[in-house]
């Protein structure tokens, strides 16, 4: 080793010539690759190293999650001390070569001779090493400083997270209340009409809305039948259905026809009506002993005939405004001959809002189409078949609205 290079080194530049030779001739040149592991915390330590050229890293926890950087040494530094001043021997740390390295290797032996003819190299590295864990502890605070700022970070998260769940569980418990509410208001059972077959289908949203359809028992020869769509969604319109339901029944048995059982569900509404919701109905009342069917509709989607030939007829219409918000309200009232075959179709407006992910809706005139393809099958199948149709339209897209369909079919059957 040339003496010169020695005498460059700043721990030995006070050296005088005859230790620099000295040093010259025991210390042993070392070079490591990018990437070689020096180092290794934990390891027992006999040597240090005194950096020629190049860089290296000093780690804590190599390989750990807690795993740190603790900084850098470079040309003139020394590493590898700690294990010769420390009473345990072992390295403190990890070094690892940033780059190509040139180093000096001093071991355990020449390094205790060398403080004792020297004793102040022993304050010079006393003087960088404090220095080192000072920046170390630096570092370390630093870095527990960011530590606890993410732990708040991920605290305040967690919080969020919490909130979010709690009320999603809140949503979920409110909106299986209203499936209960909506479920229990509707009829168990369809009633058994001689030449007359019924089928009820529906779907709810996610966001359960207020959709219901009810059949009601007038006399031997009339039968009332209602669908009607709350405006809004959740506990509010499920219970805003179920008492617009029972107004609707309670009504129908007393009012002398459809159109003054609807104007009374309307005075009772706007009383009530503190959340200023609003209802759309149809309801009507089946004469089966003349085939005729009497009603009124508030706001509601028109009904659709299909007759026996696959025509369809077209359906008069008059204003008709919804029920509960509204002075004065206007009701649209019709009356319609159904003859041998043919199917009435009542639902709400959900079928004909069902969306796909194209924003596309399905329509009335994708609805005539698909009452057409079927309107030769059973009542129940042809409302599955329509509802499939429907659901197959709108693929993976969540629905904003209950989906309800009513079919009434004449067979002339006994």
């Amino acid at each position: 080793m040339d003496s010169s290079n020695i005498h460059q080194i700043p721990l030995f530049s006070c050296l005088p010539a005859t230790e620099v030779n000295r040093l010259a001739s025991r210390l042993r040149c070392l070079d490591l690759g990018p990437g070689a592991l020096l180092l290794r915390e934990g390891d027992p330590g006999e040597t240090f190293y005194i950096i020629l050229e190049g860089q290296v890293e000093i780690i804590k926890a190599l390989g750990t999650a807690d795993e740190r950087l603790l900084g850098n040494r470079g040309q003139g530094d020394f590493v590898g001390e700690m294990s010769l001043m420390g009473t345990d021997r072992l390295r403190t740390a990890s070094v690892r070569a940033c780059t190509r390295v040139q180093m000096l290797e001093m071991d355990r032996d020449d390094f205790d001779a060398l403080l004792h003819r020297h004793p102040d190299i022993a304050y010079e590295m006393a003087r960088v090493l404090s220095s080192s864990l000072r920046n170390a502890n630096n570092a370390t605070i630093r870095d527990l400083q960011e530590k606890n700022l993410l732990l708040a970070k991920a605290y305040e998260d967690l919080q969020t997270a919490q909130g979010q769940i709690i009320e999603k569980e809140t949503l979920e418990r409110e909106l299986q209340l209203a499936r209960e509410i909506q479920e229990s208001m509707l009829p168990r059972s369809l009633p058994r009409l001689s030449g007359v077959d019924l089928a009820v289908r529906m779907i709810s949203a996610r966001m359960v809305g207020g959709d219901f359809y009810d059949f009601i028992a007038l006399d031997d020869n009339r039968l009332g039948i209602a669908v009607g769509d709350v405006s809004d969604k959740g506990v509010p319109a499920a219970l805003f259905m179920a008492m617009t339901r029972s107004l609707v029944r309670s009504e129908a048995r007393r009012a002398a026809s459809p159109l003054e059982a609807l104007r009374w569900v309307d005075r009772h509404l706007q009383e009530m009506n503190e959340a200023e919701m609003f209802v759309t109905v149809l309801y009507g009342v089946l004469h089966t002993n003349t085939h005729r069917f009497h009603y009124v509709r508030a706001g509601h989607v028109l009904p659709i005939l299909c007759q026996a030939d696959g025509c369809l007829t077209t359906m008069a219409a008059d204003t008709g405004q919804p029920l509960g918000v509204l002075p004065d309200v206007c009701l649209d009232e019709q009356s319609i001959q159904l003859n041998p075959g043919c199917t009435l179709i009542l639902y709400s407006d959900g079928i004909l809002d069902a969306a796909n992910d194209d924003g596309e809706l399905f329509g009335l005139e994708r609805l005539q189409h698909t009452i057409l393809a079927r309107h030769r099958e059973p009542v129940e199948s042809l409302c599955d078949y329509i509802l499939d149709t429907v659901q197959r339209h709108a693929g993976n897209t969540p629905q904003q609205d209950d989906m309800t369909l009513v079919a009434v079919r004449l067979t002339g059957r006994p």
